[in-house]
């Protein structure tokens, strides 16, 4: 696979190409730096290479990462359904990135990836303190014909507005209180009122709405479908958990929203119904569980600053780490306890074209549901380099 999508272009200083993706992995997914990733390459007996050349091969690797990432989601049962040949969806994001160190910077990073391809066509890094560093839709370039999906941190007229002023359209997760709705004749819609009829599980309504920027009103529609009673349930216990921690009271409308799925979309009403503009919000949020995982691993980390295509190949190489993280505990789970005897030696899966060797955690075999992780990225079609060290990390806890 790395040879088919070029990450491979010169194998000097290399041991094989599974040192390679370790040797990347080293930076990537522990956060090392990349002259420290050198040498420890080096003492790992990896490679022989300078930070520079380990810099060039990150480069060279980012259609490899990105092959993997739509191999592994294709594993998880993913399916995204074709869109349209005048429309380019684009799922947009942010995520805060600590440099390692006490004087370490904070940095924000702003991305977006197309689908049904999953692949990054726009990166943007931005301090976290200061105007016009925070999460709007402003941070991206919009062009005729992009059709943006984002969540409630985005929901916002200006950047609404931005993006429709640009020639594309806009799917976001309704936040009532920064975006308010109006009528066509100026009054504010009646939201609750106009939810009341939902009374069923996966019932939907739609109605148009306008929105008020700072050049010009937008028109746009609100599609809404009711939750079922358990994610209502689910819904409204996190909300009590998180005013309980902020000490604050829960308002009755917003138990009341939490009742809904509800979006504000300038999609095409004549190619995009309202069942299809909420079925691709729910593509976002398959796709959100690994831009969780992807989030928390890459807080930590050196961000490449310098040229794009790296800070792309880095961002896949974050992304890979995530969804196989996801397998992993997927895997672990589904461990029997009463095989644990005959696990213990490892086993080695093969996810995504990539071999690793896992056994469970001694302490906590009765679970199944831990699995420590050995340092074995490997590719299958390279069984002489299948060699795992000591465990490294545990997924699970």
């Amino acid at each position: 696979m790395a040879t088919e999508t070029r990450a491979k272009v010169r194998s000097r200083g290399f041991r094989s190409v599974g040192a390679l993706m370790r040797a990347l992995l080293l930076h990537v997914a522990r956060g090392y730096s990349l002259r420290e990733t050198a040498v420890r390459a080096r003492m790992a007996r990896l490679a022989r290479v300078s930070d520079v050349a380990l810099l060039k091969r990150l480069r060279g690797a980012e259609e490899w990462f990105h092959t993997l990432c739509v191999a592994l989601l294709q594993e998880q049962g993913l399916e995204m359904p074709q869109a349209q040949p005048q429309s380019r969806l684009r799922l947009v994001d942010s995520t805060t990135i600590k440099e390692p160190g006490k004087t370490g910077s904070l940095w924000r990073v702003h991305y977006s990836f197309r689908v049904p391809e999953l692949r990054c066509d726009a990166f943007t890094v931005t301090p976290t303190k200061g105007v016009g560093t925070g999460d709007s839709l402003t941070q991206f370039p919009i062009a005729p014909g992009d059709h943006v999906i984002a969540d409630r941190g985005y929901c916002h007229a200006n950047g609404i507005e931005h993006v429709v002023s640009n020639g594309g359209a806009i799917v976001v997760r309704l936040n009532t209180a920064a975006l308010p709705l109006f009528t066509p004749q100026g009054r504010r819609v009646p939201l609750l009122r106009r939810l009341a009829p939902l009374r069923q599980a996966g019932q939907i309504r739609e109605w148009s709405v306008h929105i008020h920027g700072a050049t010009r009103v937008i028109v746009g529609r609100v599609c809404a479908v009711r939750k079922t009673e358990e994610a209502i349930k689910g819904t409204e216990q996190q909300l009590r958990r998180n005013a309980s921690k902020q000490g604050e009271v829960l308002q009755p409308e917003t138990l009341e929203y939490a009742k809904y799925i509800i979006v504000f979309t300038t999609f095409d009403p004549r190619t995009f119904g309202a069942a299809a503009v909420l079925h691709w919000y729910r593509v976002r949020w398959q796709v959100e569980l690994a831009f969780k995982r992807l989030k928390s691993l890459a807080q930590l980390g050196h961000l490449p600053k310098a040229d794009e295509q790296s800070a792309r190949a880095w961002l896949y190489g974050k992304l890979f780490v995530a969804l196989l993280t996801e397998q992993l505990i997927r895997r672990g789970q589904a461990l029997s306890p009463c095989r644990s005897t005959e696990a213990s030696g490892g086993t080695a899966l093969p996810l995504a074209g990539v071999c690793l060797c896992f056994t469970p955690n001694s302490a906590r075999d009765r679970t199944g549901a831990h699995v420590t992780l050995r340092a074995g990225f490997v590719a299958p079609y390279f069984p002489g380099i299948n060699r795992a060290s000591a465990p490294t990390q545990t997924a699970g806890g």
